[in-house]
């Protein structure tokens, strides 16, 4: 079918060529650690000149107007990391990171949890004035964290924080649809009741906070079909609700997609859905109204095919950029097809109209 787009954005290269091919993976994380310092961990890409797990973490640090990336020193660089794909990083402080779940191949075990800890100074102006060491002892809730193509997300129940992770799949499971409640304070798992129709188990979806609770959309569900719907697990009386949300048009099923929350608008980036020959672009859902619009990206600037899946995005909301780091994917006839560089895509223009 064809979809009809209500516009298009247009992609720009970032960063120079020279500077990245450690960005160049897929499966890995991205996090805003600290304005305008974005670090990525984990995947599968380009190091040393081969294919492999990744090692190494990198950053990407905007000085001055220019965006300058660059490989991270680590401290004591302890083997618990596990050089993983398919993990979550939530940034609990501005000092502290926590790595949840991911894999190292298909059939093994998932990976637990690690702690990432990063100086609280926050004028870095150049990738070699950060380090990242992992710390080694164990976070408690760890069989909760056993699983991949999960998510994290915080979440606030009387005025605390908890971190909420849903789905995934594990080693036994090929598709999860349970939940924990972590609270941020020692990581202990909270019940909490939780009410209202419970969404389909999903991995590879999306999940942003939201006014103290989480926007769940798309994913891949347990007949490995894509998924259409969207759910709000919000604040309500002695704990939380699912709260289905309706969308017009009803929103394309996707998955492997990424998602951001700006102003009141569910952001969904790229993914892979089976809808049309289109490459899925942005789709901007308005909460309120719910109406759902897709725009394409404009890729006539960029010098290779820009793959939207397995990819990380990054929201820089006073700038209203949005960048796309790494992305692509392992093909059993067509061999490793990884993103060259990372990408900016200014948003401005679709937020306010």
């Amino acid at each position: 079918g064809c979809v009809r787009m209500a516009g298009s954005i247009p992609a720009a290269v970032c960063v120079g060529h020279s500077e990245t091919p450690g960005l160049r993976r897929y499966g890995h994380r991205s996090v805003l650690i600290k304005p305008n310092v974005i670090l990525t961990t984990g995947g599968f890409g380009e190091e040393d000149g081969q294919h492999c797990r990744m090692r190494h973490f990198h950053v990407l640090i905007k000085y001055a107007g220019y965006w300058k990336a660059g490989c991270v020193k680590k401290q004591n660089p302890d083997t618990r990391w596990g050089e993983r794909l398919y993990h979550t990083v939530s940034c609990l402080s501005n000092s502290l990171a926590l790595v949840v779940g991911g894999r190292t191949s298909p059939s093994s075990e998932g990976l637990g949890m690690v702690w990432l800890k990063f100086p609280e100074t926050s004028n870095a102006s150049d990738p070699d004035d950060i380090t990242v060491e992992v710390l080694s002892e164990q976070p408690v809730a760890e069989p909760a964290a056993l699983r991949w193509r999960h998510s994290t997300t915080e979440v606030t129940f009387k005025g605390e924080k908890y971190l909420f992770l849903y789905g995934g799949r594990s080693a036994v499971e090929p598709v999860l649809g349970d939940w924990y409640f972590l609270h941020a304070q020692g990581l202990s798992c909270a019940m909490i009741p939780v009410e209202g129709p419970v969404p389909e188990s999903r991995h590879s979806h999306s999940a942003c906070g939201w006014k103290g609770g989480v926007l769940i959309a798309g994913g891949l569900g347990a007949a490995e079909q894509p998924l259409g719907s969207v759910f709000f697990l919000r604040e309500f009386e002695r704990g939380f609700q699912w709260q289905p949300l309706e969308t017009y048009p009803p929103l394309i099923p996707r998955y492997s997609h990424t998602a951001h929350v700006h102003d009141g608008k569910l952001l969904l980036v790229g993914g892979v859905w089976f809808h049309s020959s289109s490459v899925p672009g942005i789709t901007i859902l308005d909460l309120v109204t719910g109406l759902c619009l897709d725009y394409a990206i404009n890729v006539e600037h960029l010098e290779w095919p820009l793959m939207l899946h397995n990819h990380s995005s990054v929201l820089l909301p006073d700038e209203e950029e949005l960048l796309l780091i790494g992305g692509g994917g392992n093909c059993f006839s067509f061999g490793t097809h990884l993103n060259q560089e990372p990408v900016s895509l200014s948003l401005s223009d679709i937020l306010t109209s």
